[in-house]
């Protein structure tokens, strides 16, 4: 069987290479599997025989502009392995999926946009470095790793910014996404990030440095950007609000945009000082484990049940006593 070679040209559009470059008017789409699919609009005719639809099966990755590209397996079609290369725009992510505008132009010069689905999880990688896993058929995957540095912004969301050229102008464009998701702690020496437990989309993140005041908690990562490279110092800090609740525990109550809340959940030993504080050495809530963290916070931001607490603690002959969900007085 003859080789032929596939190519995108431009403006998003399928080169087929037998002899001759012949450009198929069409459009991509993924399926379940998220191998490619061109649907052609106006198959050739003659010599070359090319169905209304090609399949185009390989592994993913992302360039360094951001863009999509697919290197064909040669065992899957007889082709020279190629890549292709899709032109465009993320635009949107969520927890299973990641959204990527293409825009393309008709022989008649009619240019329109459309949107490939991209399935999988995301997940952070040994350099802290935000990544896509790609579902692939028998439980494999490809991995789209994100090289540039992540944030987190005023509403305490995840978001990563890229920079790339526009088409047409050729201008610099700012590129913002937010993943929607929350924060959870279990120890010291790491953060994560929550998009969805049932998808596996959660970013875990090595960090050091933590730092637990009234208002925030603060932790120190490293960002490496390539592999051979040095780690970029980043400074997660979170705000929020101590609570204490008799059904929960110990708890950072986090505010996200349109007054969302999420709280992080401890357990705690607590004892009264000398100063009007309480200090608190935190517990992981789950395994009661404790995460190697201290935290003194005034007696006075406490209400509710908080204040019911600090009167059993100061009713108590013991020094400490537990704050967590089985918490009694």
């Amino acid at each position: 069987m003859q080789k032929v070679r596939y190519e995108v040209d431009p403006y998003n559009r399928l080169v087929y290479l037998p002899k001759f470059r012949k450009v198929l008017d069409g459009k991509f789409k993924t399926d379940a599997n998220n191998d490619l699919i061109y649907h052609i609009k106006s198959p050739l005719s003659g010599d070359d025989i090319i169905p209304n639809q090609l399949r185009l099966s390989g592994k993913w990755s992302l360039t360094d502009d951001h863009e999509l590209r697919l290197t064909l397996d040669k065992s899957a079609r007889k082709t020279f392995g190629d890549q292709i290369t899709l032109r465009g725009e993320i635009l949107d992510v969520d927890e299973s999926s990641l959204l990527f505008a293409v825009t393309t132009t008709t022989k008649e010069n009619v240019r329109s946009t459309y949107v490939l689905n991209i399935g999988g999880s995301w997940r952070a990688d040994k350099n802290n470095r935000l990544t896509f896993h790609i579902r692939k058929e028998g439980g494999k995957y490809d991995i789209l790793t994100f090289t540039g540095m992540w944030e987190i912004n005023k509403n305490n969301r995840l978001i990563y910014q890229y920079e790339k050229a526009r088409l047409i102008r050729k201008k610099r464009q700012v590129h913002t996404l937010v993943f929607k998701g929350h924060w959870d702690i279990t120890d010291s020496a790491r953060i994560a990030y929550v998009l969805s437990k049932d998808t596996g989309s959660v970013f875990i993140f090595d960090a050091r440095a933590a730092v637990f005041k009234e208002k925030y908690i603060q932790y120190e990562i490293g960002i490496r950007l390539t592999d051979r490279g040095r780690k970029e110092p980043r400074t997660v800090r979170i705000y929020g609000s101590w609570r204490l609740k008799k059904d929960t525990g110990l708890i950072f109550e986090v505010e996200y945009e349109n007054r969302e809340t999420r709280a992080i959940v401890f357990g705690a030993n607590a004892r009264l000082t000398d100063k009007d504080q309480i200090l608190l050495k935190l517990k992981n809530d789950i395994k009661n484990k404790d995460i190697g963290i201290s935290l003194e916070l005034s007696r006075k931001i406490f209400t509710g049940d908080g204040e019911a607490f600090l009167k059993a603690l100061a009713s108590k002959k013991e020094t400490a006593i537990y704050a967590g969900a089985a918490w009694r007085w």
